[in-house]
């Protein structure tokens, strides 16, 4: 254990002997931030972190996932009571509520400490296009960090918090990762709740996970994600499988002919990482041009216009307020047409198509995170032309609604990080997780800006992946281990996953006159209890015949868990809890047969 604690493990172990608290290390934290940080827009306020501790110590439960641990958020993420500003000052405005993002975070443990810069109105891939000044890189301060996520890059690289938010729209929440030597995931659109996160692209965005290992940014992951967004069409299969339907060993693609920096090493920091992945998996060389296209249609087509809409009203009514090179980028949208936009989105889906024959060939696209990393000045002298150079490998993910991690690969020759990026199609996302753990375990490189060397503790210890796609299911009564009906959850190929407990919004009643005896778990509006559940991974095409089996009153519905996010489960009619007794006050199912 270090002294200074860096990753999510190492700031749970420091609160297990009861000697330090939370209270105690996060004011800590706070009072050692630097006010004039350009990584860091706003540093929350004393009263702000006080009710947050409040609520942690309320809770007394220091098995939450996130129990006391630091993390900052993108300042185009809404925290209600605080300020938005996007990284314009003439935007802002005081956000009502939590992005539920923030929420999953908080009702897991995490103290949210600040709110990071980014470039306006997240436009632009290199961290220097605010007015609360360019965010550097943290090896080397004569070039970019990379953005528009970059506030939240640094702060992570810099070892102040574990893991941070940022967005990722056109590869925002992957560049500055690679830049700066840490992970960035980005999840397939949809799979990750955008409401009170502020549109740069609304139909493309994601909330991306800087950590400083693959395994903190699953761990985020699996707080944050939920099957789709309510208000995104579902875009993805929720795969939570291996590759190739767990049958060897993914083959991996890389590009034909990449173009990488020479001068400062990223061409042969390429090389090497790739001979060496191959090492242990098979590759192939993919022509990366049906990829281009798409990349081209982000800034270039109508998709830009989606960028309007948010600034809209400050634009016609304080246009000089607005960076003057995001406003040259948003100000394309003026000049594309309904007819334009439907034929671009025609080009699109023709390019979807297209690309359908390369994911046969391969399971994971391995790229670099970009082709180099200019210097502030560079990017001065020629802002949209450096600009458009970073998103080579970026542009094309999400409007093809792909999954992507971003880790680091080794040091080039000139002493800035060099990054890989792992691509997959979507609903991969633990997956390509897993694989890029793989990889990470071959480098010898120190957690971000040469915080520690890496450790055991470090690697990801994830339940394995199923060979099937499938989906979680929590069992509450007679199907639990050792129970009467356990042997339907065995004869459904399942995967036990954790035992773990509902939020505290349900009741649990004992049915009468069911054969064996069976509970029914019902969510309440108030005077609601934390409920024991065990967690299977059932293969999609058993989930048919196992509902046949499932006698009324009881049905699968979702259950929201203590972390907040939600699973299928069994769920109870209320009809069906008329005259039963109600024996909530005994934890679960077991709790009752043993004490009931």
């Amino acid at each position: 254990m270090t002294e200074k604690p860096y990753t999510i493990g190492e700031w749970l172990e420091i609160y297990q002997d009861g000697v330090r608290t939370p209270r105690d290390l996060i004011f800590q934290l706070i009072s050692s931030l630097n006010p004039h940080d350009p990584a860091l827009i706003l540093s929350c306020p004393e009263w702000f972190i006080e009710k947050q501790l409040q609520q942690l110590e309320k809770a007394e439960n220091k098995s939450l996932p996130l129990y006391g641990i630091p993390f900052v958020v993108k300042d185009n993420i809404d925290v209600k009571g605080l300020a938005t500003t996007a990284a314009c000052p003439e935007f802002v405005y005081i956000a009502k509520e939590n992005a539920t993002v923030v929420d999953r975070l908080m009702n897991a443990g995490a103290i949210l400490i600040g709110k990071t810069n980014l470039d306006q109105f997240a436009t632009g891939l290199v961290g220097t296009r605010s007015p609360f000044g360019a965010v550097p890189n943290t090896f080397d301060s004569r070039y970019i960090s990379g953005g528009s996520s970059s506030g939240s890059a640094s702060m992570v690289a810099r070892g102040i918090v574990p893991f941070s938010l940022g967005t990722d729209t056109a590869g925002s929440g992957r560049i500055p990762a690679g830049l700066n030597n840490i992970v960035g995931l980005k999840a397939t659109p949809g799979k990750v709740p955008m409401q009170g996160v502020l549109p740069a692209c609304k139909t493309l965005d994601v909330v991306s996970v800087f950590s400083l290992t693959v395994a903190d940014a699953e761990k985020v992951l699996s707080i944050i994600e939920e099957t789709a967004d309510q208000n995104i069409p579902p875009l993805f299969v929720n795969q939570n499988a291996w590759f190739r339907n767990g049958e060897g060993l993914p083959k991996l693609g890389i590009p034909a002919n990449p173009l990488l920096d020479r001068e400062i090493g990223y061409q042969k920091a390429f090389e090497n990482t790739v001979a060496k992945i191959n090492e242990q998996f098979n590759m192939t060389t993919i022509n990366m041009g049906l990829f281009e296209q798409v990349a081209q249609l982000l800034y270039e087509g109508p998709w830009v216009a989606e960028r309007f809409i948010t600034i809209e009203d400050l634009y016609k009514s304080k246009p000089h307020t607005i960076d003057l090179t995001v406003k040259k980028v948003i100000e394309k949208a003026l000049q594309f047409d309904a007819i334009t936009t439907f034929k671009k989105q025609y080009e699109l889906e023709d390019l979807k198509k297209k690309t359908q024959e390369i994911w046969r060939e391969i399971d994971v696209l391995v790229v670099p995170t970009t082709p180099n990393c200019p210097t502030i000045n560079a990017v001065a002298e020629e802002p949209i032309l450096r600009n458009s150079e970073l998103g080579t490998y970026t542009n094309f993910v999400n409007l093809l609604g792909l999954c992507a991690i971003a880790i680091p690969a080794s040091i080039s020759d000139s002493g800035l990080p060099f990054g890989i990026t792992l691509i997959a199609p979507n609903g991969f996302d633990h997956a390509l997780v897993k694989l890029a753990s793989i990889l990470e375990n071959d480098n010898t490189l120190f957690l971000g800006k040469n915080l520690r060397s890496k450790l055991p503790v470090d690697q990801l210890h994830s339940s394995a992946l199923a060979c099937k796609s499938s989906i979680e299911i929590a069992v509450v009564g007679a199907h639990l281990k050792g129970m009467p009906l356990h042997y339907q959850i065995q004869n459904s190929a399942c995967k036990w996953l954790e035992t773990t407990v509902t939020a505290k919004e349900y009741r649990l009643f004992a049915l009468a006159n069911t054969n064996p005896p069976k509970p029914g778990l019902v969510r309440v509006e108030e005077d609601g209890a934390e409920i024991e559940v065990e967690i299977y991974q059932m293969p999609l095409d058993q989930v048919g015949a196992f509902l046949k089996q499932i006698p009324e009153p009881l049905g699968l519905g979702s259950i929201k868990l203590q972390n907040g996010r939600f699973v299928k489960g069994f769920i109870c009619e209320p009809i069906g809890v008329l005259g039963a007794k109600d024996i909530s006050e005994f934890g679960g199912w077991r709790g009752y047969l043993k004490h009931g």
